[in-house]
């Protein structure tokens, strides 16, 4: 239990403090003074200035964050040189979405990781068998793991559509299935005959067989890290997809009124993290390549309080040429913080709720993808 709770602030904390790094280092270029960088949420346990910031841990373990000088208003004491709001639109737009870009390389970074070392995974342009059904048209007929389907009938198969599709043209009728099978370390063509059904048990398919074109492909080591950015970079469009089709079915069924399921807040994100820890450092690496695209996506939606909400008054500004007050722009911005806030408790609500109904991490888990 203690160390799921430290594996959980440790992910948490590593995302959001690279998201504030982004921020930070964005800043230091363009020449605006970073008053604290903050590991955890205040209240402040500790502090060090290095320099004109100063690093501070503070109470709560989570995440962090980074202070601007001149970010929201402006004081006696404000170097109109070194403040935020005096800086440019682009520079401080830049600045806004060094946040979301670090969360996104972050992603790229550990996916790559886990390509890199469990092997890419890539199309063999082959019908292969990876389970047989006890008591199965395709067990009686002597097909094992292992074996690869080249045709049904007549017709040739090298993908599992095709497969489906050819074994449900036989359904009830005798057809032969042309396999390729290693034996003794040599390849050998073998015919079996057999009847796909037409109402098997659930779940087994036609004539029992679980079939794959996939196969993890392990290429030269000095030239993993270079595959593993590429196809990195491939999960992190896919699961930024993914995630906007997601959010984007959410806001629909809220507008329609329906309840809102799916979603979950902190101690979803636990439960989640508690279980990818059991699957390893490498499934839990790639959960943190999830999680980041996914804290990516949603700071960059234009909701008052976070960086999108931020950017979208730098945009009203070009459009306009006139800056948004401050006054009223803090006002907007601690009305979306208090609304968020409020979001957020209402999920945990019923993440406790689901998680007290479920009677465990496993049944909380489940209960999220019905």
């Amino acid at each position: 239990m203690f160390g799921s709770i430290i594996v959980f602030i440790l992910v948490l904390s590593v995302l959001v403090i690279v998201h504030e790094l982004g921020h930070f280092i964005v800043a230091r270029k363009s020449g605006v003074k970073v008053e604290e960088f903050g590991f955890g949420l205040p209240p402040r346990i500790w502090g060090k200035k290095v320099g004109e910031t100063l690093y501070s841990i503070n109470a709560l373990p989570f995440g962090g964050f980074v202070k601007l000088h001149g970010e929201q208003e402006e004081d006696p004491e404000t170097n109109i040189k070194r403040s935020f709001l005096h800086k440019s639109k682009k520079v401080r737009a830049a600045i806004v979405v060094a946040g979301v870009i670090m969360n996104f390389i972050l992603a790229i970074f550990v996916f790559a990781i886990v390509y890199s070392f469990s092997g890419i995974p890539r199309d063999m342009g082959k019908v292969k068998v990876i389970n047989v059904t006890t008591d199965s048209p395709a067990q009686k007929a002597g097909i094992v793991v292992g074996d690869i389907v080249t045709k049904v009938g007549d017709e040739e198969v090298t993908s599992s559509d095709d497969f489906i599709a050819k074994t449900a043209n036989y359904k009830e009728r005798a057809v032969t299935y042309e396999i390729q099978r290693v034996v003794d370390s040599q390849e050998k063509a073998i015919k079996v005959k057999l009847t796909p059904r037409e109402n098997p048990p659930e779940g087994e398919g036609p004539i029992g067989v679980t079939i794959t074109t996939m196969e993890i492909y392990y290429p030269p080591i000095l030239q993993r890290p270079f595959y593993g950015v590429y196809y990195g970079f491939k999960e992190g469009i896919y699961w930024g997809k993914t995630i906007v089709t997601g959010l984007g079915g959410l806001a629909t069924g809220i507008f329609r009124g329906e309840a809102v399921s799916g979603v979950s807040g902190p101690i979803g994100i636990y439960a989640v993290t508690t279980e990818a820890s059991k699957g390893g450092f490498l499934t839990l690496l790639n959960f943190v390549g999830i999680l980041s695209v996914n804290l990516a996506i949603l700071n960059i939606i234009p909701f008052p309080a976070l960086d999108g909400g931020r950017l979208l008054f730098i945009g009203i500004e070009a459009v306009t040429r006139k800056k948004v007050s401050t006054r009223v722009e803090a006002i907007i911005n601690n009305i979306g913080f208090l609304l968020l806030i409020t979001l957020l408790l209402v999920i945990t609500i019923g993440d406790v709720r689901r998680l007290i109904t479920t009677g465990s991490i496993e049944g909380f888990i489940n209960s999220l993808t019905k």
